[in-house]
């Protein structure tokens, strides 16, 4: 119930700059570039980003090297790229901080909560947080219940599998796999290296994968048909 509260709390916070070093949770603006044995690669350069620091959502490194820097000062970090041309490859990242954002979060009292909901106070607005999650947990209960009888009931049953079903599956996963790099197994090769895999690794998981979706829809639809 806290973390939802944070989270709508966080949903109406106000950003404002502050004159110190980056830390984890701030908002900054970054300029980025990257080389690879020397070589700038202009698809790896972008100007004006934004990201919170901490969230992890761009590169490998990058929340770790903007940690303590103050606005205008730079640091160089080493990652493995994991897309693009250069997947799989080192490349040498420079981040400049151009402004750094702190966010303010509204005091959790009445107004906040006649501000951010229907109630009038943050008594009723914590007691309607609390019916959700207890919902939820309860919708996650019955999920896990699900998939626990799922899964022994695959073990247990023998099901065919069509070949050709299940080969439909894996053609499916490798096309969405490669798709976004142009086709080009060599990059996905790399890609998959990058991520401390291969392409044998990804192949059997592929096919693992592909035999039980087609093995859970087979025995979902038969026990459908038994109560119907």
């Amino acid at each position: 119930v806290d973390a939802e509260l944070q989270a709508l709390r966080a949903r109406f916070g106000t950003l404002k700059g502050v004159e110190r070093a980056a830390a984890s949770g701030d908002f900054v603006s970054i300029d980025l570039s990257a080389a690879v044995d020397g070589q700038e690669i202009p698809e790896g350069s972008s100007e004006g980003l934004s990201h919170e620091v901490g969230s992890g959502q761009l590169i490998e490194g990058l929340d770790e090297a903007i940690i303590g820097l103050s606005e205008g000062e730079s640091a160089t970090f080493t990652t493995k790229l994991v897309a693009g041309e250069h997947a799989g490859k080192d490349a040498d990242v420079t981040v400049t901080v151009k402004s750094i954002k702190e966010r303010e979060l509204p005091e959790a009292d009445d107004d906040f909560a006649s501000l951010a909901s229907e109630f009038d106070t943050i008594t009723e607005l914590r007691a309607n947080l609390t019916d959700q999650v207890e919902r939820v947990k309860r919708i996650h209960q019955a999920e896990k219940i699900r998939d626990n009888t799922l899964e022994k009931l695959l073990e247990l049953i023998e099901v065919p599998l069509p070949e050709a079903i299940v080969q439909a599956q894996v053609d499916t996963a490798l096309h969405n796999a490669i798709h976004g790099l142009d086709h080009d197994e060599s990059k996905l090769a790399a890609t998959l290296e990058a991520q401390g895999s291969s392409r044998e690794k990804f192949d059997a998981e592929t096919r693992e994968a592909a035999e039980k979706a087609v093995k859970t829809q087979l025995l979902m639809d038969a026990i459908a048909d038994h109560l119907d």
